[in-house]
């Protein structure tokens, strides 16, 4: 009996348990209230914000899993040596069933009467017990196949892979609608307003699913006491096929791609990543193939990279984050061919490009306040040893205003900086034809930011107000430099605006309603705008 109790306690511990990491892992896959504006200044990390929630979860689901089949077995052994005790406590033969108090083939003690009941002296401590012991074994039972219900549901989603380690499926399906007034150069992802062809129409309409993302994460060994990890992500905004309704069919192309390796206050990350010397973005579910103002004040890139992290934590939840690393010296020059890699300028240069980044947070109103600062640098060849020293200085910030308003945004100057589209893209000017050894070149300054101001309705509807610019020194185009050397219209200024509403009734669902206005203005000819009316409907998984 001893024995038995032993394990009815530890049965019943072990249900508690289960319960309590069930109702915490339910409560974990709700959207927190403020997870809205947790990070209102960046698309990408609200969408990787709810993966890694998503990914959070998955975790312990594995972790319950895992129990859940320790329990069963423990409930079945429980079951079976109840099973036992039964048979030695009942006494074959009796009329009214199982007489409880005597082993079989002992007599009733002498003082009982022939009329009194067996059962009646010694059913009290016995039967008493036993019974309840086999309904809590039941509600036991039922509780372990109810929990056991709920984790093979979510275990579903678990991605098997040909080796022992974990891998996670995570991504967005994204539809956009969308009007456009005016010309861009890009129907559906606008960066550029541009004059309208003579004859031509201004007013245009479409829809596209390209911006829809797929991703793989995988978790691998622990080495030299850090969690190893890896992950690649996917849209389908790399370019049409030449097929009849080709723009329908966009082409998957590669986003990021990194291996990670996270010790307690450290990380070393390598691979395509994005641009961690401006990690943030305007809220925007209508620019993920490129974030919103892409070439009008929002420095971005997805760029190989290896790169150091380390995080000192201080009192009051305080915290310093020092980032350090190496990038694939890029310009924004296109592939020469489709096939086969030709080296850009700042490859050309023999030596990569340099970037470091200091940030400081804690949380405010219940959401981050942080300060960061970055500094960029790399040297770029033209071919006839025509070389431009390119820099940046970049500042980061968001700011909790109120519980439910924040200020965020980024500001860098710099030169030569075209690779994140700094000076609308565009890193140097030719002053004459490109591809003479005689022609000079000037390293483009630039200079411009984004700031946005959210504002949180309700725990499930955001408001945002964004505005952007890019100001390329006109001074380093003027006299120096013509249309006609530079393969297009220079851009000496783009100036950008957006607001939106952004509504989640659950953490994987989301619609977005935007409107967007573009204006350029080119150096030697007058400006143009467009706007875009873009409705956008979302399922992550």
């Amino acid at each position: 009996m001893k024995s038995l109790r032993v394990y009815a306690v530890h049965g019943a511990a072990l249900a508690v348990a289960a319960f309590v990491s069930f109702n915490t892992y339910g409560r974990a896959q709700e959207t927190p209230p403020g997870a809205a504006a947790s990070a209102p200044g960046e698309t990408a990390t609200a969408v990787r914000d709810l993966q890694d929630q998503v990914r959070q979860l998955r975790t312990l689901v594995d972790e319950m899993r895992t129990e859940n089949t320790q329990s069963r077995a423990e409930m079945q052994q429980l079951r079976h040596d109840l099973q036992a005790t039964r048979a030695l406590l009942e006494r074959p033969g009796e009329p009214g069933g199982a007489t409880y108090g005597t082993v079989a083939g002992e007599s009733a003690p002498p003082d009982q009467g022939a009329g009194a009941p067996a059962s009646g002296a010694a059913t009290t401590p016995s039967a008493q017990s036993a019974a309840p012991l086999e309904d809590r074994i039941q509600k036991l039972e039922e509780s372990t196949s109810l929990l056991g219900s709920k984790i093979d549901e979510h275990y579903q989603t678990k991605v098997e892979t040909a080796s022992k380690y974990r891998a996670r499926l995570h991504g967005i399906v994204l539809m956009n609608a969308f009007r456009n007034v005016g010309i861009s150069n890009n129907l559906d992802l606008p960066d550029v307003a541009q004059p309208a062809a003579l004859g031509a129409p201004q007013t245009s309409f479409g829809a596209t699913l390209r911006q829809s993302e797929i991703g793989l994460e995988i978790f691998g060994p622990n080495v030299a006491g850090a969690r190893t990890s890896a992950n690649i992500q996917l849209d389908f905004a790399g370019g049409f096929p030449s097929v009849g309704n080709g723009v329908n069919f966009g082409i998957a192309r590669v986003q990021a791609a990194s291996l990670r390796f996270d010790w307690g206050h450290t990380s070393v990350i390598a691979g395509q990543d994005a641009l961690f010397l401006s990690p943030l973005s305007p809220t925007s579910f209508a620019s993920l193939a490129t974030p919103a103002f892409a070439a009008a004040g929002n420095l971005w890139s997805w760029t190989p990279q290896i790169r150091v992290e380390h995080r000192f934590e201080f009192s009051d939840q305080q915290s310093v984050t020092l980032q350090a690393g190496i990038l694939d010296n890029l310009n924004w020059q296109p592939p020469f061919s489709s096939y086969d890699r030709s080296a850009q300028a700042g490859e050309q240069s023999g030596q990569p490009a340099y970037g470091v980044r200091a940030a400081w947070s804690r949380p405010v109103f219940g959401h981050p306040l942080s300060l960061g600062a970055a500094g960029y640098s790399g040297r770029q060849n033209w071919a006839w040893d025509r070389y431009v020293d390119a820099w940046a200085g970049m500042l980061d910030w968001q700011i909790p205003i109120a519980p439910r308003l924040t200020l965020s945004g980024e500001f860098y100057r710099g030169r030569g900086i075209g690779t994140f589209g700094a000076g609308i893209e565009r890193p140097v000017v030719f002053g004459g034809p490109p591809f003479s050894g005689t022609t000079p070149i000037r390293g483009l300054d630039a200079a411009g930011g984004w700031s946005q101001l959210t504002l949180q309705i309700t725990p499930k509807l955001d408001l945002n107000g964004v505005f952007a610019e890019d100001n390329a020194y006109a001074s380093d185009v003027r006299g120096f430099a013509t249309d006609q050397n530079n393969y297009s219209t220079i851009i000496g200024r783009n100036r950008g605006m957006l607001g939106n509403l952004v509504y989640r009734p659950r953490s994987d669902l989301l619609f977005s309603a935007e409107f967007r206005r573009l204006r350029s203005f080119p150096v030697y000819s007058n400006s143009s705008m467009t706007n875009q009316v873009n409705l956008a409907m979302g399922i992550l998984f």
